[in-house]
């Protein structure tokens, strides 16, 4: 099994919550539609037709609502809670404070993270 922590917007779904989904059905029933300019569902579904676990955290704005990145990081830290974890996609984030925040679950979990062009460079280019 492969499994991919999402972070995005969401039309509806509990905030400090994380949501699996394993299949766009589940996925719809638990977060709505995609509201405008995001990309977290997005990439959820890209995930699901690949066949990959979705475990998706509602943030409320993609990129800057940092309380609800570092809770969602708070629960991934826990191995009790999520056995296993192939990756974690944080759309539209570029920031070096919460990238560097995931560094010790990519070392927990052996994982990676999925970013956009765009994101990778706005995170290259920020000052320290």
């Amino acid at each position: 099994m492969y499994r991919i922590a999402l972070f995005g917007e969401a039309e509806k779904g509990q905030f400090y919550t994380p949501y699996i989904c394993k299949d766009v059905y589940e996925l719809a029933l638990n977060l709505g539609n995609p509201p405008e300019d995001s990309f977290g569902i997005h990439f959820a579904i890209q995930a699901l037709m690949y066949e990959r676990e979705v475990l998706f955290f509602r943030v409320e704005e993609e990129g800057f609502s940092v309380d609800d990145y570092l809770s969602g990081f708070s629960f991934l830290k826990n191995k009790e809670k999520v056995n296993q974890l192939s990756a974690i996609c944080m759309p539209k984030v570029g920031s070096k404070e919460l990238i560097q925040a995931t560094d010790p679950l990519y070392t927990l979990y052996k994982s990676i993270l999925i970013t956009s062009e765009k994101d990778l460079f706005d995170y290259l280019s920020s000052p320290l």
